[in-house]
Order: C-alpha cells, then sequence, then structure tokens
C-alpha cells in the first residue's frame, strides 16, 4: 500500500491540511478576530445541529450500543477527580482538570472519524457526542459552584444551594446546539417517516460545509493562541489530555470486552485534543484563561503526533 493511503494518513491529513490553511488565513489576518465569533455562530447554530439530526434521524434505539458509553465515563470521571484531588480542591484546579478530561469531539472529532471509520464510526462517536457535554460540563459547573461556594462562605457571603446550580447546569448543557439535535433526531427516526428529499438535501449541504469551516475556524484560533510563560504547565494539560485519557478508556473498554470499530473510535474521541467548552468555564469563573488557551493550543498541535500515533494502534 501506498503511504499516503494508508488509513490514518489518508483520514489525518486532510484535518491538519485545514487546520494548516485556518493557521494561515489567521496569521495573514485574512479572517478577522471580529469576524471569527459569527462564523462560531454559523457553526454551531446552524451547520452542526443539521448534520447531527441529519445522521441521527436514520438511527433506531435497538440499533444503538450503550456498552462503549458506559466504558468511557468512568475512565473520564477517574481522570477528572483525580485531577482535582492531585492539584487541592479550588476553581483553578477544576478548570485545569476539565481540559485535560474534555475533548474537541465536534469541531475535530466528527470530521475526523467521519473521514477514518465512516457512518458507522459517526453514529458510535454521536451516541458518546450526545451525553459528553451533558456529563462533563453538568459536572464541571456543579465542582466549580462549589469551589465558588467554598470560597465565598470563606469570605462570609452567602452562596447558592448546590440543587440549585446543578439543575441550572443540566438545563443549560441539555438545550444546547449539540446534544438537542441528536436526541431530536433519535426520535424522529423512531416514528420509521424517513426525511423527505426536499428536507433531506439542504440538511446534507448544511451538514457537509460544517467540516472544512470547523477546521479552518481551529486553525484561525491556532493563529491566535500565546503559549508562552504558560508552556509547562499547557504540556502537562495536553499530556493527559492527549494520552493518559485514551489510555485509561483503553483499559476502561478492554475490561468492559469493547472491541473492534467501537473501541477503536472511543479510545480515538479520548485522544482528540483539549475542547474548546473548557475556555468558557474560565472564561465565565475568572480563572486560568491564558493557560486554558495556551492548552488549547498545545493540545492541537501535539495531535497531529499523538492522535496519529493512536488511530495507528488501534487501527
Amino acid at each position: 500500500m501506498n503511504f499516503a493511503e494508508h488509513p490514518v494518513i489518508a483520514s489525518l491529513t486532510p484535518v491538519f491540511l485545514l487546520i494548516a490553511a485556518g493557521f494561515l488565513a489567521g496569521r495573514r489576518d485574512w479572517i478577522r478576530e471580529s469576524a471569527v465569533k459569527d462564523l462560531s455562530n454559523l457553526v454551531f447554530l446552524l451547520l452542526i445541529p443539521s448534520l447531527l439530526f441529519r445522521t441521527m434521524s436514520s438511527v433506531r434505539f435497538e440499533s444503538l450500543d450503550l456498552r462503549p458509553i458506559a466504558a468511557y465515563f468512568p475512565a473520564a470521571l477517574l481522570l477528572l477527580f483525580g485531577s482535582i484531588a492531585w492539584r487541592g480542591f479550588n476553581r483553578a484546579s477544576v478548570v485545569r482538570a476539565l481540559a485535560g478530561t474534555f475533548s474537541n469531539m465536534v469541531m475535530i472529532g466528527i470530521t475526523l472519524i467521519g473521514l477514518a471509520y465512516g457512518q458507522a464510526g459517526l453514529v458510535t462517536l454521536l451516541t458518546l457526542v450526545s451525553v459528553h457535554a451533558l456529563i462533563l460540563l453538568t459536572l464541571g459547573s456543579v465542582v466549580l459552584e462549589l469551589a465558588v461556594a467554598r470560597e465565598a462562605r470563606a469570605g462570609g457571603q452567602r452562596a447558592p444551594h448546590v440543587l440549585e446550580t446543578a439543575w441550572s447546569a443540566f438545563k443549560g448543557a441539555l438545550i444546547h446546539p449539540i446534544p438537542l439535535p441528536i436526541l431530536c433526531g433519535l426520535l424522529y427516526a423512531q416514528t420509521g417517516w424517513g426525511l423527505p428529499a426536499v428536507v433531506d438535501k439542504p440538511l446534507q449541504l448544511l451538514g457537509s460545509a460544517f467540516g472544512p469551516i470547523s477546521l479552518v475556524l481551529v486553525g484561525v484560533t491556532l493563529a491566535r493562541t500565546p503559549l508562552g510563560g504558560h508552556l509547562r504547565d499547557a504540556l502537562w494539560i495536553a499530556a493527559s489530555k492527549n494520552l493518559l485519557l485514551p489510555v485509561l478508556v483503553a483499559a476502561s473498554c478492554w475490561m468492559a470486552g469493547i472491541d473492534g470499530l467501537q473501541f477503536t473510535v472511543m479510545v480515538v474521541a479520548a485522544a482528540l485534543p483539549v475542547g474548546a467548552n473548557v475556555f468558557l468555564f474560565a472564561q465565565r469563573y475568572e480563572v486560568d484563561q491564558e493557560l486554558t488557551t495556551a492548552s488549547m493550543g498545545l493540545s492541537t498541535i501535539l495531535a497531529m503526533v499523538t492522535l496519529s500515533a493512536v488511530m495507528a494502534l488501534t487501527g
């Protein structure tokens, strides 16, 4: 087989070339910073919901296998809470632990898995994506609010009740442009009606635009990511995200008897670089914003090597 035709190379190369194109566009200021937010809104509010709904609108409940998800989250939660315990319980440690655990499954993962493993791999990934943010971001919100409440009580201030915080976080994670179209698509699929061509074709066109635009946006973000002064801490976070999490997920899947394509998709999903949602937490709680940005950038750069290795080993 020609080296360029190897499945890992063939699926990874377009991903990283599009990221490189975005990096160039960001460096040359072809896409100005003021336009990035509008493009991000286009991706998250229109393109990605179209792709997710269309993909899941033909998936029947009986064909779903939830065992890979049941194997993924014990490993992810072990790393999340282990990282918090290691660093100490405060806002900064929670944000850093989230960065070392939360994968970029949407902006990078969906396109990569679709290229490498086709529709079957994509359905497996989207089943995970449907609850990934719901579980990790809800837990992250609750733990962060507990950390804030602890600091508030230490300062003699009143803190909101933990149940109020948990409900607010759960509602915000569920009514979101990622899990909501997945759940709606699954529910529609159970009717057995299928999508009319007049609806299916526009959704297909919108969904096909998601991959290139989202990857170019990743590159634009990288071009504006400062690494100076945070390299050492960012490297620890990137090592946790790119290497430690996939090892833990692989061990958990192996113990649960998950193999074949499902094993591969779960481990590759775990090896994806740090997801952008973590920065929103850093920004909201005003802690480690520059470090979080640097970790996302470094993790994405290192993924060119680490993700290639993980895909080669699992493939």
